[in-house]
């Protein structure tokens, strides 16, 4: 029988499509363009395999384009139907049920389909990694650790492919708050893989969730060459790198990033490049920095879509552009819009109906709310919901913008009680953030005291020069 580099039986395969398969695998652990061309051509070489229409339809998912999934969809349905999905193997039943429900638009059963494949092949890197990015599509931290960990005892050390496991699995440690064994997971990773992308990025959200801005720029430029071009991450690890430079308190730098590397006039439109946009916009927002027109052709960019209801995380940071350029107008359509939608009812995209429903809708009102400076509303909304952002996806970096407007509404509105706990808690993560000292020294001035803001305004210029020193030149 054919198997997969990792010993996995691949039914109506040929040794082709099991060499097209495992470069497929090879270059989506490593986000590598490659993918799509592999997998085409597994399907060429055996279109009734099972594997590869399920890897087909995963890529149709996964960039969270409507279009893409709509399309995959199509020819996924056309691959199912007459087909006794019980006759097939184990495997290929489980991959086909999970591709099938999470072109339906249920995420979670798709995720836990992949979960039971797991118990059963831990060495289908596939199902690791496509059940991996579904459960940070779900905002699922636990599971995002558990199935890659539960796995991992599997891969022998010799293994070739184990330290691109081990990276999925720091990033599931990182976003669990084991930001050590995050760490020394990752660099393992990246030690036996030096362009494994994803395990660099779990270095890096570690970095960025302990404050250790110097240590972050040190490992994103010592690795440039690994993470910086020709791979599906390289805009996100760019806008990491802006995120560092914000803490170091140059603007210019972020917007230089912005302008090379995350929106442009080479750029594709995607909804995951558009959304590493408007969040770095939307911070410097809020930071009082001024972006110029860049709000406005990201705005454009992102009405050019006309993205239907489809993933919440992909509404919220729209709104956040038309907000960010002024277009209220455009912002109230969109929310109007989700609205209209969840009142139709309906069981189609279930996923996306609750966290819509429960998270991304009141978001957007409140980001719309923060626009028009109506920033006891921004509390209203946002205040019960801080600690279930991540049930509508995303990691603990990316909502942290969402924890910040709280913070910013909440000063703005004099709600002193709630930014004191809310500056105090983020303090204690990160001692060494420019900009909690400076949000600190804010709430300090609001309450009279001018020695506590001088000494928040003290630390915070002390922790921006200390990360500005490790600033090279942009992109």
């Amino acid at each position: 029988m054919v198997t997969d580099r990792y010993g996995n039986p691949l039914h109506e395969c040929t040794q082709e499509t099991a060499a097209h398969l495992d470069r497929a695998v090879e270059s989506l652990l490593h986000f590598s363009p490659e993918v799509e061309q592999a997998v085409a051509g597994a399907l060429a070489s055996a279109p009734t395999s099972p594997v590869a229409q399920s890897f087909a339809a995963y890529l149709g998912a996964l960039g969270t384009e409507p279009g893409d999934t709509v399309a995959a969809r199509r020819t996924f349905d056309r691959f199912t139907a007459g087909l006794d999905v019980s006759a097939l193997p184990l495997r290929e039943r489980l991959h086909v049920a999970a591709a099938g429900a999470w072109l339906a638009g249920d995420l979670t059963r798709a995720s836990g389909l992949l979960e039971e494949l797991s118990l059963e092949c831990p060495r289908d890197a596939l199902a690791l990694a496509v059940g991996h990015q579904l459960d940070f599509f779900t905002g699922d931290s636990v599971r995002l650790r558990d199935r890659v960990g539960g796995a991992l005892s599997a891969w022998d050390a010799a293994e070739p492919h184990r330290g691109l496991v081990l990276g999925m699995y720091a990033f599931g440690l990182e976003e669990s708050g084991h930001y050590r064994l995050a760490e020394e997971a990752g660099l393992a990773a990246v030690e036996q893989n030096p362009r494994d992308v994803w395990a660099i990025h779990a270095v890096v959200h570690t970095y960025e969730m302990q404050g250790r801005v110097a240590e972050g720029i040190g490992y994103l430029d010592a690795r440039r060459d690994d993470w910086a071009r020709g791979n599906y991450l390289n805009v996100h690890n760019w806008w990491h790198y802006a995120l560092y430079a914000l803490e170091a308190g140059d603007t210019d730098t972020a917007l230089g990033i912005y302008d090379a590397a995350l929106h442009n006039d080479q750029s594709a439109g995607l909804a995951m490049e558009l959304l590493d946009a408007a969040a770095l916009l939307w911070r410097i927002r809020l930071a009082g920095g001024d972006s110029g027109a860049r709000c406005g052709v990201l705005a454009d960019a992102w009405e050019a879509r006309a993205d239907p209801p489809f993933y919440a995380f992909n509404d919220v940071h729209a709104v956040m552009s038309y907000v960010g350029a002024g277009r209220l107008g455009e912002a109230e359509r969109l929310i109007a819009d989700r609205r209209r939608w969840l009142a139709q009812g309906g069981a189609d995209t279930v996923t996306n109906r609750r966290m819509t429903a429960d998270i991304g809708l009141p978001a957007c009102e409140a980001l719309l709310a923060h626009g028009r400076g109506d920033h006891a509303a921004v509390v209203e909304l946002l205040w019960p919901l801080r600690r279930r952002f991540h049930e509508f996806g995303g990691s603990h970096a990316q909502r942290d913008a969402l924890q910040k407007t709280l913070l910013d509404s909440a000063l703005a509105s004099g709600r002193q009680d709630l930014a004191r706990a809310l500056i105090s808690e983020r303090i204690g993560l990160r001692p060494d953030s420019s900009y909690n000292w400076s949000a600190r020294a804010r709430l300090a001035d609001s309450l009279g005291d001018t020695a506590q803001a001088s000494t928040a305004r003290d630390r915070a210029r002390r922790a921006a020069e200390t990360a500005a020193e490790s600033l090279p030149t942009v992109p």
